[in-house]
Formats: C-alpha cells, structure tokens, sequence
C-alpha cells in the first residue's frame, strides 16, 4: 500500500457581511486592515509549515538528568518519537526476559501490544511495517574479492530499504556460537524480534541474495493469514529437502512465530536432539545426501509433518521470485533491460525524473505496462530477488558445477542491473552489466 503524504488541504471560507454604518467604518478601517494583515500573514506561514508535518508540532519537553529534552520530535520520514520512552514499566523490565534462542517467551503477542500502547507514535503503519535483517561472518573472507561483494550485496540491500522507507539491521555475530553457518539466523531473528517490538514483519535475506528490482513491494495482502512466507513448490515438499528456500523469509512478529522459532532451533545443533534430526531428516527426503540437520530442510519437515500446528500458518510461494536461482534468471537480465527501455520511449511519464522519495508512485505507474510481463521464469519482468545459491561469494567454496568466474561476473552483473535501477534517480548508469565502476550521465528524457 503506498501512502501519499503531503500539506493539509486548508479550506478557503467566504464570509459575507451585511454593509457597516459609516461611522463603524471610518473608525475602525486601520485596525481591521491590521488584523486582516496578521491574519493573512498567520495563514501563508501554516501554510508553509502545516502542523501536522512540522517536526515542532505538538512540542513538549521534559526535564531528563536535569536537562530539558523535547518529548516529541518524530523522525522526519517515519513520524517516530524517538525521545520518549515512559517510566512505566514494559517487558524490557523483567529479569527474567532473555534475547538467547533457549529461553521461551510466553505472551508475546500482549507485550507487545502493551509496548505499542506506550509509545503511540509507532502505532501508525504497525500492521504493515517490515525490518529487514541480514548479515554474514565476523572474520575476512577467504575469497580475495569476497569482502567486496558482500560490501556490494549489503550496499543493494541498504538501497532498496531506503528507497521504500525500512529499517535493516545488519549482524555479523553469533549470537548463539553453537548455531554456525546457516542455522545463525534463527537466534538473529529470534532477538530482532524482541529488539523490535515496533515492527509487524522481519524480513531475513541472506547474505547472497540480490534484490534485483527494486521498485516490486512485498504483496502483503496475500499474507494476511499467514505468519510465515518462504519460496518454494508445495507440490515438491513430500519429495525434496530443496523444495522450499530457507534462505529469505517473511515472519511475523507474534508470539506463534516464537513458538515456531523454539521449535525449528530445537532442530539445531545446541540441542541435545541434533544427532536425531539428523537421522530423521535424511530418511524422510529421499534427495538428502548428507545426515546433518539443516535449517531448510527442518523448515519443510515441519510444513510436511506438523501441518495442523505450523503447516497452515506458512505460505509457500511460487507466483513470482521472492528468491530466484541465479542461474536461471542472470542470462535473461539484458533482454529485461532493453524490455522495460522500449516501454519507456513510448511512456514520457516513465522517463521524468523525479525524487528518489517518490519512486514508489513511478513504480505504480509501471504496472500497467507490465501485465503481459508475468512473473517468474520465462517472464521479461525484473526478478524482484536473485539468490546466489552455492556461490559462496565469502569463502569461495563455490558449488563445483560451475567456476568461481562465472559466480562473480553473475553476481556483478545482477547488482549492476539493480544498481542502474537506483542510480537512475542521481542522473547516472552502469552503460555495461559487467562493468561495475564506470557510470554514464543520462540526458534530459532518456531514453527518448
């Protein structure tokens, strides 16, 4: 849902007045031209500054360590009070609550909502606001170009949150060291979501994942019964433990996604039931190589196995790329580009510029052009996200079925594709794919 914000409408009111006596009028005709005057003036400055987006209205301040602080300054793109957090007590106050993966939280879902009613300001919008998290290992790469790609991939991140107006949180800790490689971003999003109670979704994005059109939003009327959105083809569960990613996911923030948490870590090798998810996973799908419990496979498991309890709250989706295997998708990217620059030669209204805080109303204006696009393979529409599965841009350790060079050209390739999307709005673009560090500047209407 895009929100248009903008000055209040002031109503312009006609007064008609019955005609004075002239002794009124010879009297008072300086006066009234002053008041008048004031009045005038008074309005042309609420106009300039309206109440409602001023970041002084409604202004009170109280007195902190002795100092007077103001109470309410909203961010000026969020409306959040950042200054106020009233002494009442909350949650955060309970000895008892811990950010680790092994203690439970019971409530949430109350806790929350009371946290919510003392900070008013972040109520507004908190049914549909995301917190993207990501991150990658504390240590250098051992791949020598491996840092900087992960600088590229968080940096493609950092663009599309702004450019939609969310807030990424970027971990590159463990904050469970028992729970290495992929099973870290279970207690990462675990304590996001305690960290963030403000927030309805966390979306967790691997580290080697591209977001690849940055004007798609996440449909999330299409969730509005689930709590859970993973990629994959529910028609492939029974048969595979690659029938669903694991590696970008939607949660929402409630106590039954705490619950479902507790249950996939418990799967995880901090728990003293690891060896036998190990066992269990790997004679239940039969494409299973290896008897380490993993995240994905856990994941499926529990959508195959637990349906009643977990299954129905998860929504596997398959109608567009919310991840999309690189593979398939890298080869098509230049055939999209030069798709979406004929649309704009027909379209002036495509190719104004404009604000890069107004792309969204653009991106809007695009979707009548793009019904014949489809979504997903053999689709000329931009993939929204292209995941680098098996790349290992960090480590290099890449999957053997294809080289280190064709891994990292792709990869440069995809965010230069995503990067010409932003780049766009600052007058510039990459002219080659492949070419990440040189920019051309764009005439007035291109690409007219």
């Amino acid at each position: 849902m895009v929100v248009s914000w903008g000055f209040p409408h002031h109503t312009q009111m006609a007064s008609h007045r019955n005609r004075t006596p002239t002794f009124f009028s010879n009297g008072y005709a300086f006066a009234g031209a002053t008041v008048l005057g004031i009045l005038a003036l008074w309005a042309f400055l609420s106009f300039l500054t309206p109440d409602s987006g001023s970041i002084y209205a409604g202004r009170k301040s109280a007195v902190v360590n002795g100092v007077e602080e103001n109470q309410e300054c909203p961010d000026g793109s969020q409306g959040f009070d950042r200054l106020h957090d009233p002494p009442e007590k909350n949650f955060y106050d309970d000895p008892k609550l811990s950010y680790t993966i092994d203690k439970p939280i019971t409530n949430w879902d109350e806790k929350r909502r009371d946290w919510l009613e003392q900070h008013p300001s972040f109520i507004p919008g908190a049914a549909t606001r995301i917190l993207m998290v990501t991150g990658s290992q504390a240590t250098p790469c051992r791949n020598p170009i491996g840092d900087h790609l992960l600088l590229r991939l968080f940096k493609n991140k950092v663009d599309y949150c702004r450019i939609h107006g969310y807030e990424i949180f970027y971990n590159n800790v463990l904050f469970q060291p028992v729970m290495f490689t992929f099973w870290a971003k279970v207690p990462t999003v675990r304590a996001t979501m305690l960290a963030h109670p403000e927030a309805e979704w966390i979306w967790w994005v691997d580290s080697d994942a591209a977001i690849t059109d940055m004007d798609f939003k996440l449909p999330l009327h299409r969730y509005k019964d689930h709590n859970l959105v993973v990629h994959g083809w529910l028609t492939l569960v029974e048969k595979s433990w690659t029938s669903v990613n694991a590696g970008v996911f939607l949660i929402r923030n409630c106590q039954w996604s705490m619950d479902f948490m507790d249950a996939w870590a418990k799967m995880g090798p901090q728990s003293p039931e690891y060896d036998y998810w190990g066992k269990t996973l790997h004679t239940t799908f039969s494409d299973k190589v290896t008897h380490e419990a993993d995240d994905q496979s856990g994941l499926i498991y529990l959508i195959l196995k637990e349906k009643q309890k977990w299954g129905n709250k998860i929504y596997v989706e398959s109608e567009y790329y919310f991840e999309g295997y690189w593979l398939e998708i890298v080869g098509t990217l230049d055939n999209i580009t030069d798709k979406y620059l004929g649309i704009e030669k027909q379209v002036p209204k495509l190719r104004r510029r404009h604000a890069e805080k107004v792309s969204e109303s653009y991106a809007m204006a695009w979707e009548e052009h793009l019904k014949d696009a489809g979504f997903g393979r053999f689709s000329w529409r931009r993939p929204f996200i292209t995941h680098f599965t098996g790349c290992q841009p960090c480590s290099g350790d890449h999957n053997q079925a294809y080289s280190g060079e064709v891994c990292g050209d792709s990869m440069h390739k995809a965010l230069n594709f995503a990067d010409n999307q932003v780049l766009r709005r600052y007058g510039f673009r990459h002219k080659d794919l492949l070419d990440t560090s040189s920019v051309v500047p764009l005439g007035f209407d291109f690409p007219a």
